[in-house]
């Protein structure tokens, strides 16, 4: 190794690097306003979040933005569109990495719509807690310092979105939330966690591609995109009227490796001819078939009557990126291919340096 390149590791590793902080409100930042009452609401700003982790100091210079202040199940698309952007700008304005809290509910949903809109190969970070910070043994504060700790590192560049908690960390394409209360509730069940944070190191042991981006956006024009799970029995009726109600794409949550009851297939197929269908597992991990099965109502059939394929993405992020492609493009074709390149990017298939700009 030459000396410039010595210099420029060292001055990488001895600057004090600059992370904003950014709150969206959640369990992270709940409190009790009548303490008799036990229930809590989202009142703590990020700066009284910031203000209760003393060591962030000896990391980052932090800066703190309070951008909402709800439960994470009122978060739409539209904000994360308007929350990317701001992002975007941050980062290029000499922000290092930046770290967004919120509410755990919707984590997974939130984390891979800035993975798909955020520009900058700089890192974010995504994090919350389990417990509020009234309650024995809260996980905010610990959660924070990791993701703060996360987004300063230069090892977590030009990975994506990441979600850090329970010291683990995740890439924002392939985690979920597994439990309703547990504070280990995230887990990445097709890939793991890429890596960990132990005592003050950040250790990276799993790259990820970065995925193409979507945009930019008007975040008023998000598409309505409905969620639908197979049950035994299911005969189709409810899609019979998501185009009278206005969706403009649906996922279908099919059994196993992409399955649906023969009694579906009709509705589906005339769907498919209006508005885009897509086909993912509900089991919420592995990848869905495409050549395995051949009777009526199978992936094989499915995908020869116009269905696209979510391949290894769960119902919940292929509604996300549905949405965001259709909101993209009012073309049929760039929306479709789109769609295709990002879901063969999160299960490593296409080179991402590849993929148009435009996307």
């Amino acid at each position: 190794m030459d000396v410039r390149n010595r210099g420029e590791l060292v001055s990488d590793a001895i600057r004090h690097p600059r992370v904003l902080v950014i709150s969206l409100g959640g369990t992270i930042a709940s409190s009790n306003a009548d303490a008799s009452s036990g229930v809590v609401t989202p009142s703590l700003s990020a700066r009284d979040l910031v203000e209760a982790v003393t060591q962030l100091d000896e990391l980052a210079t932090v800066e703190t933005v309070g951008f909402r202040q709800i439960p994470s199940g009122d978060l739409t698309l539209g904000d994360l569109v308007e929350l990317a952007a701001l992002i975007d700008v941050r980062l290029a304005g000499g922000v290092d990495g930046v770290v967004v809290t919120q509410g755990t509910d919707t984590i997974e949903e939130s984390a891979f719509a800035l993975d798909l809109l955020v520009h900058s190969s700089l890192p974010v970070v995504v994090t919350g807690a389990m417990r509020n910070p009234t309650q024995a043994g809260p996980d905010g504060p610990a959660n924070l310092l990791a993701a703060v700790r996360v987004a300063a590192s230069i090892q977590a560049r030009g990975l994506g979105t990441l979600v850090v908690f329970n010291d683990e960390i995740h890439a924002a394409r392939f985690v979920r939330k597994t439990h309703s209360t547990s504070p280990a509730t995230f887990h990445s069940p097709n890939a793991g966690p890429i890596g960990w944070v132990v005592e003050d190191r950040v250790r990276i042991v799993l790259r990820v591609d970065r995925l193409s981006t979507v945009g930019p956006l008007d975040g008023a024009d998000v598409a309505p995109v409905a969620l639908l799970k197979c049950t035994i029995g299911d005969e189709g009726r409810l899609l019979r009227e998501l185009v009278s109600s206005g969706y403009r794409g649906v996922v279908i949550e099919g059994f196993g490796g992409g399955h649906v009851p023969s009694a579906m297939v009709p509705a589906i197929e005339a769907l498919a001819q209006q508005i885009p269908v897509v086909l993912a597992s509900r089991t919420g991990s592995g990848e869905l078939l495409a050549k395995t099965y051949g009777f009526r109502g199978s992936e094989t059939d499915l995908l020869s009557r116009g269905v696209q394929s979510a391949g290894v993405l769960d119902g919940l992020k292929s509604r996300v990126l549905l949405s965001l492609a259709i909101a993209a493009s009012d073309n049929a074709s760039v929306r479709e291919a789109t769609f295709v390149r990002v879901r063969d990017c999160v299960a490593g298939e296409r080179d991402p340096a590849a993929l148009s700009a435009s996307d």
